[in-house]
């Protein structure tokens, strides 16, 4: 994927996350009364903003189409490079229309206002939005609980750092990045309190260039774990140029960094994808007014194996943690909780709430660095 492309497609995919719920919370009295009704035979058809195939984020979006194909016996329609503008996606949904698909799984932030819009004009048409933040009676915002996967990742990282020092690249700071990094910072600090963990945005979401020069950064800084937030394969092989691990997101980044892989957080969207449509086809869908964000309970968000890199021990908490997790017994944010600078985020027996979470503006201890505004 092109810098241009993607800063395109994702600099405002992330970006605007945290109004998801404070979007959604406005819709919060007005539950649709019926579950929606799909009329005639199910025709399905997934939109992406760029290629299907760009290694991250639709990739991990197209495997669960795959899945949804394969599970349901059906054949899915797919447009491809659909730009994040108006006239652009009405214009693919109304083809789609016509041709009788009567349920759309679009699959960017920027496709937000565009998919409201369509699902106001076909109220028989049922419309999934992946990362959107607008909800109606037939149509669902979804995203994933990655924080929860980033924690356990940090655990491993933990557990195999020799100097206490990690890295950690982000996009931008704006709450779904924040999240993550806090997560890793707090899951590694489980392990090893002593750990630090740097961390740098580069902001764009796709600059090789850029996240190579930053991981070098970290490296010469004495960081032998890397965490990469972003899609780039360039941090994995420069940590592995070093001997030293690395951590990836959203599929498993192991071709890239062989050796030095630790595990990756990733997406499992046909865990979500699967039911939900069964649910459309079957007449019992009720979209929620809030959006869907589903985590590891529901299987969406895991990591891959870890190895024997992990201890045992030390892989038996990760699996204690993703079980309590997966049971809503506990969550990272628990309290107590420090900001970076010592003040308190979150009190002692309490959590921090989902709207706090979109809306997430700071470190926790054990960050080196400095968060800059939200852009």
């Amino acid at each position: 994927m092109t810098l241009q492309r993607n800063d395109r497609i994702a600099a405002r995919l992330l970006a605007v996350f945290a109004i998801v719920l404070a979007t959604a919370l406005t819709l919060a009295g007005s539950a649709w009364a019926d579950a929606f009704k799909l009329q005639g035979e199910p025709k399905i058809a997934f939109i992406y903003a760029a290629s299907a195939k760009d290694g991250g984020w639709n990739e991990a979006l197209d495997l669960g189409r795959q899945a949804v194909e394969k599970e349901l016996g059906v054949t899915i329609a797919v447009a491809e490079s659909i730009p994040e503008e108006a006239t652009a996606l009405k214009n693919a949904i109304d083809l789609f229309v016509k041709r009788g698909f009567n349920i759309i799984v679009v699959t960017s932030y920027g496709y937000s206002d565009g998919v409201l819009e369509a699902a106001k004009a076909n109220p028989n048409v049922a419309f999934l939005s992946a990362s959107g933040t607008t909800n109606a009676a037939n149509l669902e915002s979804f995203y994933a609980r990655t924080y929860q996967g980033w924690y356990l990742a940090g655990m491993a990282a933990g557990a195999v750092s020799k100097t206490k020092k990690l890295g950690m690249l982000g996009g931008f700071p704006v709450g779904v990045v924040n999240w993550d990094i806090n997560a890793f910072i707090l899951g590694a600090r489980a392990i090893e309190p002593a750990d630090e963990t740097m961390v740098i945005y580069t902001n764009s979401w796709w600059d090789p260039v850029k996240e190579g020069q930053v991981a070098e950064a970290m490296l010469d800084q004495n960081a032998d774990v890397i965490a990469n937030n972003l899609s780039s394969s360039a941090p994995f092989t420069a940590a592995e140029k070093r001997g030293v691990r690395s951590v990836g997101f959203q599929l498993d980044m192991s071709q890239h960094a062989p050796k030095g892989h630790l595990t990756s957080v990733v997406f499992h969207w046909e865990k979500h994808l699967v039911p939900t449509i069964k649910k459309i086809i079957e007449g019992t869908w009720e979209p929620s007014p809030y959006g869907a964000f589903p985590g590891i309970a529901e299987g969406v968000i895991d990591i891959t194996p870890l190895g024997d890199a992990v201890p045992a021990d030390v892989q038996a908490k990760i699996d204690e943690a993703k079980a309590q997790m997966a049971a809503g017994k506990f969550s990272p944010f628990d309290g107590p909780l420090l900001k970076q600078d010592g003040s308190e985020a979150v009190a002692a027996g309490s959590t921090i709430g989902d709207d706090a979470i979109w809306n997430m503006d700071f470190f926790v201890q054990g960050a080196i660095g400095t968060m800059p505004a939200a852009q």
